[in-house]
């Protein structure tokens, strides 16, 4: 517990106390507490001079169970005798079992709220695939940022994985599939690119396996479509990262879709050392972010593993990383842009090497 005051002050607030045994309690169970390891990771027992400064508190078995799993406390008589610094532990504990049964409560009132009521019903059925951030169906702050010309080094650069993996594919096979065209054409719209450049990568990929009639009959319609130039002349919003996690699945021949989500962990281990330099470490972190279903974070540690240091940039929008994939992208363009713009210090040597280069003026 890193501030045992900050931790006092919290249980104050939120109203819970624990039974502090006395002191005559303590010094009779003294030989069972100080065979207790102290720290919830240390193996060593509690020396004597940290066991009469240490307060211990007594709490029912039942609140304790991964303290008891782990060996790290003693039982006696159906409680648990706990030290102050593995309350923590049975904070969460408490946390994780009223916020489970409020989810239980919330499930049972739910069928009766989005069926009764027509005007919180229909927002409470789609709030898992609702999206509050930056909207990317209008894109004209950020048109022409990238074009037929740089996608492919923008695809290495600041691509998140979700469509650096539609890029390769399109590239590799000269075509996607359905869900890969909306998915990555939306992207591409939102991240900058014209309709008209937009028309002129795909038909360039896609050329490659079929006349320019094919393309202009099959596909240049959905194009002109996503930009709302065709059928009702609505503008497509890209998909955000919800809609993508919770959307169709890819199958064969299909590169849409979530890699945290819809790849299975030996996959997603040999993605991420083929083709991503990111260190051992970092690699499983994500591997584990993905084991526990939670595929937003393992993405914002994928772009953390990607751009060192970016977490300290002020320059660089973080809040949206992993919660839509055009935020992603254009945080990964700010940090490369901030990494190229030279430093007061470089600017300074500049200046200093400049100056130590004028020749003085030649006097008689």
């Amino acid at each position: 517990m890193r501030n045992p005051e900050a931790f006092k002050r919290f249980l104050e607030i939120m109203g819970i106390t624990f039974d502090r045994i006395e002191d005559g309690e303590k010094e009779r169970l003294r030989t069972k507490l100080t065979s207790c390891p102290l720290g919830e990771t240390s193996s060593s027992p509690i020396t004597l001079a940290d066991f009469s400064k240490t307060v211990f508190y007594k709490i029912p078995f039942i609140q304790a169970l991964d303290l008891v799993r782990s060996r790290l406390v003693y039982i006696e008589s159906g409680h648990v005798y706990v030290p102050t610094l593995r309350l923590a532990s049975i904070v969460n504990s408490m946390f994780r079992d009223h916020l489970s049964s409020s989810l239980v409560f919330a499930s049972k009132a739910f069928s009766t709220v989005v069926a009764d009521d027509l005007r919180v019903g229909p927002i409470l059925k789609n709030m898992n695939q609702l999206y509050s951030g930056r909207d990317y169906s209008t894109n004209s702050d950020v048109e022409g940022t990238i074009t037929s010309q740089n996608i492919d080094s923008l695809a290495k650069q600041s691509m998140p994985l979700c469509m650096r993996q539609l890029h390769d594919g399109l590239k590799r096979d000269h075509k996607l599939k359905h869900w890969g065209r909306l998915q990555y054409g939306l992207f591409l719209k939102g991240a900058g690119m014209t309709l008209e450049e937009s028309l002129l990568f795909f038909q360039h990929e896609f050329g490659k396996i079929m006349s320019n009639e094919q393309f202009q009959k099959n596909y240049s319609y959905n194009i002109r479509h996503m930009y709302g130039k065709e059928g009702k002349r609505a503008s497509y919003t890209p998909y955000n990262c919800q809609k993508i996690i919770l959307g169709q699945p890819p199958q064969a021949g299909e590169h849409h879709g979530c890699p945290f989500r819809h790849y299975d962990v030996e996959n997603l281990s040999s993605l991420l050392s083929s083709k991503m330099a990111i260190s051992p470490k970092h690699k499983e972190e994500i591997l584990e972010l993905k084991r526990g279903k939670q595929y937003q974070i393992a993405c914002q540690k994928y772009f953390l593993a990607l751009h060192p240091g970016v977490a300290t940039m002020t320059d660089v929008p973080l809040g949206s990383v992993g919660n839509h994939p055009n935020d992603w992208f254009h945080a990964s363009l700010a940090y490369h842009l901030s990494q190229a713009k030279p430093s007061s210090t470089d600017t300074e040597m500049k200046q200093e090497n400049k100056a130590a280069r004028v020749t003085p003026l030649k006097t008689n």
